[in-house]
């Protein structure tokens, strides 16, 4: 089976299965870009407790957080884990919006994303898979995000090996799949869903996994 042929069959099971996913939850698009900097190296629960901390002290927005020190962010941010660390990335990226763009946050976004994907790579602690959440999902622009799940089942698929780095998976669904950001938004959203339910790093489920089969390899980890 051609790639192509590969990649919309995974989605095709991943949309039967489990339905719209809905993804990212967030009500602006700072927001979005927010969860994006504080679910790295957490789960999106622990993200939604520092995220209603915020919300609860009327602080989600630009220039309230940008106010904040260091240490009264971090502590508001706690329950996302490394809340020191993630405080001086938020505050990394607020200096950028509010130094380079004035605090308008909407016009950064309409930049092109090649440009804007430069330029939110240059703030320090933001990398390629945040980089590209802000940018799918709170700029509505087309670009498939990569995370460890997806490296994963393609891995025990068989569709790549251990050589496909970031920009190589990445590069795999932008040549195989239309350009279009509802469909990058959902399937990124479907993979994450498998990966957490089924495709799990140790002791996965794949017999029951609904992509079992796929490319014609059955997995059966333990």
């Amino acid at each position: 089976m051609r790639t192509d042929e590969l990649l919309h069959d995974l989605y095709d099971r991943l949309s039967t299965h489990f339905g719209p996913c809905r993804w990212w939850p967030g009500d602006s698009s700072f927001e979005i870009m927010v969860g994006a900097i504080l679910t790295q190296n957490t789960n999106w629960k622990n993200v939604e407790q520092a995220i209603e901390n915020l919300k609860k002290a009327e602080l989600l927005s630009l220039s309230a957080m940008s106010a904040l020190s260091a240490e009264r962010l971090a502590a508001y941010i706690r329950p996302a884990g490394y809340y020191n660390i993630k405080a001086n990335r938020l505050q990394n990226f607020f200096h950028l919006i509010n130094d380079q763009w004035d605090g308008d946050l909407e016009y950064f976004l309409a930049q092109p994303k090649e440009v804007l994907r430069e330029e939110l790579l240059s703030v320090k602690g933001i990398g390629p898979e945040t980089a590209d959440s802000m940018i799918l999902y709170a700029a509505g622009k087309p670009v498939f995000v990569v995370d460890a799940y997806t490296h994963r089942i393609l891995i025990r698929h068989e569709i790549i090996d251990e050589s496909f780095d970031y920009h190589m998976i990445q590069e795999l669904f932008l040549e195989n799949l239309e350009e279009n950001s509802a469909l990058f938004n959902e399937y990124h959203a479907l993979i994450v869903q498998v990966g957490k339910e089924f495709c799990k790093k140790t002791r996965p489920a794949c017999k029951q996994c609904p992509v079992s089969g796929l490319n014609g390899v059955s997995p059966d980890i333990s």
